[in-house]
């Protein structure tokens, strides 16, 4: 009795109709990083390329080129993680796009497309607060003039220039916004004619239409998964696309024993917090052991039963990001956990 990650496609499909109408006419980036939050990035890809989706953010250079044979030269594919040489040639032969947030970085990435003979497109990032890469803004006008050097002499092209935000507030993103105009205008200032700036993620993509400028890099939303503290999917216009399941292997004194645990990737703090869905509706989560978990009882209870640890709600379970709540955690975090050794099984493909 294998747990299972069911996957709709369809819902993908809708989600990704719903963010572009709220978006637009900004870009979307659809992000596939940690195998697309964990759906399963051969499939997800597939189809919302089908859908119309031309940009994809894979994160690592490994994961854009995979994107890269998947799908061919009809879409764009940006990464922003190259851990090696080797992955930064890789990267420029196959055409991905690079963010690059560290001077010895751009210069590892000309290298890298001279000894290819391609001009790498790249993305050049600001640390406009959250400090997750980028450059400092005091060494932000050397960085972007260098850059205007290496593009003269034809390594690399610089197509965009992004950030991240920390989304903790209006006002501290307000004051990222500023630091990314100022920064907007430096590289004009250097030289530089960057096609794209890309700073909002889901959140700020459809909280704050300021934030869109000429792309946005959407993940979680796209998975129907929610920001934690945010508005329901619903609300949002968004279905969950995923939905884990198990099946009951035994009941007694009113627990059902069910056949998935903390080593398919289900936190052991939710126990005793969390509930899951049953046929009859919601029930506890009594207790989560290495392979399986103990589940509150109901009325007729039987082996064979399916239980639903997250999904859309259809049996009473709660959403991924309901459940990264209760432990002071991202529903991202619930997804990218559910081990890859659990099936993944689609409908609409």
């Amino acid at each position: 009795m294998t747990p299972a990650l069911h996957v709709d496609l369809r819902a993908l499909v809708a989600n990704l109709a719903r963010v572009r109408e709220t978006v637009a006419p900004a870009e979307v980036m659809l992000v596939v990083k940690d195998d697309a939050y964990a759906h399963g990035l051969v499939p997800v890809v597939r189809a919302a390329a089908a859908a119309g989706v031309r940009w994809f953010g894979a994160f690592d250079a490994r994961t854009a080129g995979a994107v890269r044979r998947l799908l061919g030269d009809d879409v764009r594919v940006f990464a922003w993680i190259a851990a090696s040489d080797a992955e930064l040639r890789a990267a420029a032969e196959a055409d991905v796009d690079l963010g690059v947030g560290d001077a010895d970085l751009l210069e590892d990435a000309a290298a890298a497309a001279r000894s290819v003979g391609r001009t790498l497109r790249v993305h050049l990032k600001l640390d406009t607060g959250l400090h997750r890469n980028g450059v400092r803004p005091e060494a932000w006008p050397g960085f972007v003039a260098r850059a205007a050097e290496l593009q003269a002499e034809g390594a690399i092209h610089v197509t965009g220039v992004w950030s991240h935000i920390a989304e903790a507030s209006d006002a501290e993103d307000d004051d990222a916004r500023a630091l990314f105009a100022r920064g907007v205008r430096q590289a004009h200032e250097a030289g530089l004619r960057p096609a794209l700036r890309h700073l909002a993620a889901s959140a700020a993509s459809f909280a704050r239409p300021e934030f869109r400028y000429d792309m946005v890099r959407v993940g979680a939303f796209c998975y129907g998964i929610r920001s934690a503290g945010g508005p329901a999917a619903e609300r949002l216009g968004l279905a969950p696309i995923g939905r884990l399941e198990a099946q009951v292997t035994s009941v007694e004194g009113g627990v059902a024993r069910v056949g998935i645990g903390a080593l398919h990737g289900l936190p052991s703090r939710l126990q005793g917090r969390a509930t899951v869905g049953t046929p009859a509706g919601p029930r506890a989560l009594l207790a989560v052991e290495g392979s399986e978990s103990l589940v509150e009882s109901w009325g007729g209870a039987a082996i064979g039963d399916r239980v639903t640890v997250f999904g859309p709600g259809s049996d009473g379970e709660s959403s991924a990001t309901d459940l990264a709540e209760l432990i002071g955690t991202i529903g991202e975090e619930i997804a990218v956990r559910v081990s890859p050794l659990i099936p993944r099984v689609y409908a609409g493909e």
